[in-house]
């Protein structure tokens, strides 16, 4: 497995912090105090991305990372708009460096995967800024296994490998269980979900009549608005009721809890929203427990699609 330091060799926390609400839904005051809590937690992976809040969140996250930043993982995002070329990539990660107020990053992720743009003129591009000690790994976000194991072989050529995955990942969402997962746990890439509660979906909020982005937002009113996803998210509330914990917690567990050993992303518009996430990180979900969670949603069928060997 990838292992993942700051610049100080302080390692990954099991946990990340990703910042998409920063400078949006979290305004400067709910960010700081959601930061502050992170660091309390131990969590010394922080997440972001150049398109994330017309630039808001690297600029918080570098402000309040900057007093400790030897002993944090940084990570930012570039190419969800624009494309993968060596130019767009380029430019972007010298805004996002100017916003973060740093000259190098630990993780720079590929936002997602470009089909227009030559893989070899991508990978020679993050060969650069590693070579210019501008980043340290590279990250790939939003991408099939077969694009990874593409991006290897020809990054062989620039000495330069998919060091972490970021992919959606949780209880309703589970299809990075058929190939991705695997083929970290093989290849000795390192995963960083995002998105482990669902857009809010699996901590019961929506079945109390609340809003979030399920209800604000098209993509995420798509994505998770299937009748037996939310059907899973009451179960979840009911086994987390029982047990006296919040669901939010259970769900989070449940994502690290996996043999390939994920680092979910966690994230929250409030310091108050955030907490039972955080109380993940304490918490002890036994294989009992982690079964009978995954038990609430349908397992994806095996790559082959032969369910007798499954």
């Amino acid at each position: 497995m990838t292992h993942l330091t700051s610049p100080d060799g302080t390692p990954a926390s099991r946990f990340a912090f990703g910042t998409m609400q920063f400078g949006g839904t979290a305004d400067e005051t709910a960010s700081r105090a959601m930061f502050d809590a992170c660091i309390a937690a131990g969590i010394t992976h922080f997440d972001t991305a150049n398109l994330y809040t017309d630039g808001a969140a690297e600029e918080m996250l570098g402000r309040f990372a900057a007093p400790m930043r030897e002993r944090l993982i940084i990570a930012t995002k570039v190419g969800y708009v624009g494309g993968a070329g060596r130019d767009n990539l380029l430019a972007q990660f010298d805004v996002s460096r100017k916003r973060l107020g740093m000259d190098h990053v630990d993780i720079l992720y590929l936002h997602r995967f470009d089909p227009d743009t030559d893989l070899r003129e991508t990978l020679e591009t993050f060969a650069s800024l590693r070579d210019q000690g501008r980043i340290t790994h590279m990250g790939l976000s939003n991408i099939a296994a077969w694009q990874v194991m593409k991006a290897a072989c020809l990054g062989a050529e620039f000495s330069l490998s998919p060091a972490i995955l970021q992919p959606m990942y949780n209880l309703v969402k589970r299809q990075a269980e058929v190939e991705i997962l695997p083929m970290c746990a093989s290849e000795g890439i390192a995963i960083a979900p995002y998105s482990p509660l669902a857009g809010g979906l699996l901590t019961g909020k929506y079945a109390q009549g609340e809003t979030g982005r399920l209800t604000e937002n098209d993509r995420y009113a798509t994505r998770y608005g299937q009748d037996w996803m939310h059907q899973a998210a009451r179960d979840l509330s009911q086994i987390a009721a029982d047990l006296g914990t919040h669901p939010a917690t259970l769900a989070a567990a449940w994502v690290a809890r996996h043999p390939a050993h994920p680092m979910p992303i966690l994230s929250a518009r409030s310091l108050e929203q955030l907490q039972p996430s955080l109380d993940a990180i304490a918490y002890d979900m036994d294989a009992a427990l982690y079964d009978r969670l995954a038990a609430l949603s349908p397992a994806p069928p095996p790559a082959t699609d032969r369910l007798e060997e499954a």
